[in-house]
């Protein structure tokens, strides 16, 4: 519990039998969590089995690979039905620092934010912190188009370290949603489209070996989907179009 609510944290994993333990202890240390969740995509090595033995964790196994976002969405449903009240996604490739989780769910408990994003480029630590230079480009470049057609003010769209209400995830309509990686920036998009209120803390950027990432391929991919998504938002602002994304009030 972290002041009188409930802190799940969700860790959506695919093949990380290298770095979940270390993730999950620290995550543990932090003492202010009260429940792990770790959703696994249909992982080729030893995920499931290590997830299953780290004490007091509640695990689910997809029997065939649904994506990023796909895992996603049964991590944000499992950790709702598990009670929840403050919901932190930590990937458990040990990319992001757990260390955050107790500011981030303070932030979010006391009621003062909805939404608690982790962000690498607050501070100007990213590539120090080993960010490619292309992809540090392209993160700037997205945010950037983002903020001028959503009208938003975030310094980073692309992170994937979050706190959430449990209010906010009842409210957004997630299975709309892709469940390829854009997941994530459809979800900004909605978060923004309901004007809930939003927080952006500085967070150490790793990148190392053990961290996943998408491809180049993957990431151009994504790139666009990420632009289509805040044409998207603009469109239907303007009441041009309309979507089950960005449902209009009844």
């Amino acid at each position: 519990m972290h002041l009188g609510k409930k802190v799940v944290v969700v860790m959506p994993a695919y093949n990380a039998e290298g770095t979940l333990k270390k993730t999950y202890d620290e995550v543990m240390a932090q003492g202010v969590v009260d429940r792990v969740i770790v959703v696994d995509d249909a992982s080729r090595d030893r995920t499931v089995e290590i997830a299953s033995a780290l004490p007091g964790v509640l695990v689910h196994a997809h029997e065939n690979n649904k994506g990023y976002g796909g895992n996603q969405k049964s991590c944000y449903r499992m950790a709702l039905e598990d009670g929840a009240d403050i919901v932190v996604m930590v990937h458990p490739d040990y990319q992001y620092t757990p260390k955050l989780i107790p500011a981030m769910a303070s932030m979010i408990g006391s009621e003062l934010y909805d939404c608690v994003l982790a962000s690498r480029i607050l501070g100007g630590h990213a590539r120090a912190g080993g960010m490619p230079l292309w992809r540090y480009v392209a993160n700037r470049f997205l945010t950037l188009s983002e903020n001028l057609l959503m009208g938003s003010k975030l310094s980073e769209f692309h992170t994937g370290y979050r706190a959430f209400s449990s209010k906010l995830l009842e409210t957004l309509p997630l299975d709309e949603n892709s469940d390829d990686f854009v997941f994530d920036n459809q979800m900004i998009a909605q978060i923004v489209w309901f004007d809930f209120k939003v927080a952006e803390v500085s967070c150490p950027t790793r990148y190392a070996t053990d961290a996943s990432s998408i491809n180049f391929v993957r990431s151009v991919v994504y790139g666009f989907g990420c632009l289509w998504t805040a044409l998207h938002y603009r469109l239907c602002r303007m009441g041009v179009t309309s979507s089950p994304l960005f449902p209009h009030p009844e």
